[in-house]
């Protein structure tokens, strides 16, 4: 009997002397996606370019409807826009579709799946066309820590 005491009263210590009260610990951590484009395709001329992935990054921001953009493509082909950050909003029509709107200018019909983004420029709010671009990203989820 006094073994068993002695094992529940050793137990007890154990289980209450942890502490996890460690700042470093419980830092929030949250996903942000980064879309790599991965093909243009399109246009009068029919174009295909392919980039690898890191080549050309966007990142949406919600809060301040700010797109970023990383373009490191040295090639002088259609790739989009340069590196910077350019303002945007997303509209929806009476059909649920969605499109993108960029510094002002819509830049065409959004379609996004859980890894895939594509903007179709020949699906616009006031119709389709024939010689726009489809964009087509490759999803990619980061973990980073929040301060």
């Amino acid at each position: 009997m006094k073994h068993s005491i002695l094992i529940i009263f050793l137990s007890f210590l154990t289980l209450t002397n942890c502490s996890t009260d460690n700042d470093d610990y419980y830092k929030e951590q949250v996903y942000r996606t980064y879309w790599h484009l991965i093909n243009v395709s399109g246009g009068i001329a029919g174009v295909d370019n392919n980039f690898d992935l890191n080549k050309i990054v966007w990142t949406f921001d919600d809060e301040t409807h700010t797109l970023t953009v990383s373009n490191t493509n040295t090639t002088d082909v259609e790739d989009g826009f340069d590196t910077g950050e350019y303002t945007y909003s997303v509209t929806e029509d009476a059909n649920k579709e969605q499109f993108l709107t960029i510094e002002s200018n819509e830049f065409g019909h959004m379609t996004i799946s859980e890894t895939e983004l594509i903007i179709n420029q020949n699906m616009t709010t006031n119709g389709s066309g024939a010689d726009g671009f489809m964009y087509t990203f490759k999803r990619v989820l980061v973990l980073e820590e929040v301060e």
